[in-house]
């Protein structure tokens, strides 16, 4: 069946989880007694049980819907060493020797990789290609950001140069080029990782929801059964519950598209520009099609008023600079940026047992899988050098302050105003199909979804982390958390994010005519 094809009505899908085989792991289906537990079933969490295992430590994986199908199924499929965010802003802020082990960290994360895509056999086209900063414009601006990023990565151990051509099929002006970095497929890397470690030893289980963790005693609910673990490994992109981190973190949401290639214009690489629009562009040929994937257009979670606008701002942008068909995925991610900059990984605050994995910002592939290093020598006892630069009980005040200062005053702003407004509407009538609105009525607030068969979902609109107002997404059909970026389906399960407890699922009351629906398709 055609790729293409394949996706048909399936939106957002990324093109990575339609171009996956579907492995099938089975549900937790009784109590059980590990060394480790890990939560979650992304690239984190299975790079780290997959190196437990070798260890030979006794580790469970809980997974609360499919392996991957979080942020690992919706990335870009790019492994590189710089940083999403500049590496001389980050040099400026933690100094060159620092930003040198930032960079040699995420270098042994790429190798790790390709380690095991060999050692294992996994066909994931895992490939080295360059990385590639270009302006298209004579700005001086850009041309003084390459310029500055190729100093940083040159004092950083980088093999980098500046050149004028590129293999794409429009103009640039300058680029800065680091050679062998990597691209792959991260979801058949991710399963065929799986299914490779799975075993006895490591014991990997899907929708399995932990609904609570105990660090004193170690015991995990999940599934409906109990998990007794030594240690936990929170590999869930952010903390669940409630957590101090979650003041350091600001949840932001990035864009993606995909379509086929009339024609190959392009190489292997992964190429971002300088300019306003700030996208990634790659190549990804795959089961003998040829496809353009446009990146770009970050916003906070949950306070976009128009998320379609998004894609539809990328797809433009793609059709202009390629000849290609008609888009053919489009898809988003969540991504958590850390206030200092540089992700949290190992002992949680004030936490016997459990160890987190967080703030990877737009990097998550390779900091999940160099998150995945760092926890398995804690486990181990092990001295890694890098564990202290990422240490999530590290004191960065300075080097915090103004996006710390920045992200709660933000989270405080949507709290008050979104619990000081009314609803969208006031009438239930006034939410159309295949929409959701906040709805005042008969003296609540309701968060309703109407689908595309005219049935109303009606939940709770109070986030269960921190009690914020959810907003409803019309790109993904989610409810979604303006401060800590939890995010729900339209019937209230947790999708994304901090909540662990699902939305309150709501009666629908009768309006002042005593009906409780007067759309009538």
């Amino acid at each position: 069946m055609d790729i293409i094809e394949r996706q048909a009505g399936a939106w957002p899908q990324s093109i990575w989880t339609a171009t996956s085989e579907k492995h099938r792991f089975p549900s937790l289906a009784s109590d059980l007694e590990v060394d480790v537990a890990v939560v979650g079933g992304g690239i984190t969490g299975i790079t780290t049980a997959a190196l437990l295992a070798q260890q030979g430590v006794r580790v469970a994986v809980l997974e609360a819907r499919r392996i991957g199908m979080g942020a690992t199924g919706y990335s870009t499929g790019n492994l590189y060493a710089p940083l999403g965010e500049p590496l001389h802003l980050l040099a400026a802020k933690w100094g060159r020797d620092t930003t040198r082990q930032v960079v040699q960290s995420r270098l042994a994360a790429i190798d790790l990789i390709e380690k095991n895509t060999r050692e294992f056999g996994i066909a994931c086209n895992f490939s080295r290609q360059p990385w590639v900063l270009y302006s298209d414009d004579d700005a001086p601006e850009h041309k003084a950001m390459i310029e500055q990023e190729y100093q940083a990565a040159r004092d950083a151990g980088l093999d980098a140069r500046v050149t004028t051509d590129l293999p794409l099929p429009y103009e640039i002006t300058r680029a800065l080029v680091v050679p062998r970095q990597a691209q792959f497929h991260p979801l058949r890397y991710l399963r065929g990782l799986a299914a490779a470690v799975q075993s006895a030893q490591c014991r990997i289980f899907e929708e399995t929801p932990v609904l609570a963790v105990d660090d004193d005693s170690g015991v995990i609910h999940a599934g409906g059964f109990r998990v007794s673990a030594r240690r936990v490994v929170m590999a869930t992109h952010t903390p669940k519950g409630f957590d101090p981190l979650q003041t350091e973190l600001g949840p932001y949401r990035e864009y993606a598209v995909a379509a086929p290639l009339a024609r190959k214009q392009l190489e292997g690489g992964i190429f971002w520009s300088t300019g306003t629009e700030k996208t990634s562009t790659r190549l990804l040929e795959v089961d003998g099609a040829a496809f353009v994937i446009l990146v770009g257009d970050k916003h906070k979670t949950g306070q976009q008023e128009d998320p379609q606008a998004c894609y539809r701002k990328l797809e433009q942008t793609l059709q202009a600079r390629f000849d290609a068909g008609p888009v053919a995925f489009r898809w988003s991610a969540q991504q958590y940026r850390a206030a200092d900059g540089l992700p949290y990984i190992g002992p949680a605050i004030g936490a016997a047992r459990t160890l987190v994995a967080t703030g990877f910002g737009g990097d998550g592939l390779t900091f999940g899988t160099l998150a995945a290093l760092l926890i398995a020598d804690a486990v181990a006892g092990l001295e890694n050098p890098w564990a202290g630069l990422y240490s999530p009980r590290r004191f960065t005040p300075v080097k915090s302050a103004g996006a710390f200062l920045k992200e709660n005053l933000n989270v405080v702003g949507w709290y008050v105003k979104d619990h000081l407004k009314g609803g969208d509407v006031t009438q239930l009538a006034e939410v159309p199909r295949g929409e959701g609105r906040i709805v005042d009525l008969a003296g609540d607030r309701l968060a309703v979804y109407r689908d595309d068969a005219y049935q109303l979902h009606v939940v709770s609109p109070v986030c269960t982390h921190m009690k914020c107002i959810v907003h409803w997404n019309q790109a993904e059909r989610s409810w979604d958390c303006p401060c800590h970026g939890s995010r729900f389906s339209c019937d209230g399960e947790v999708i994304e994010g901090p909540a662990i407890a699902p939305l309150e699922r709501r009666m629908m009351p009768p309006d002042a005519n005593g009906a409780t629906d007067t759309w009538l398709p």
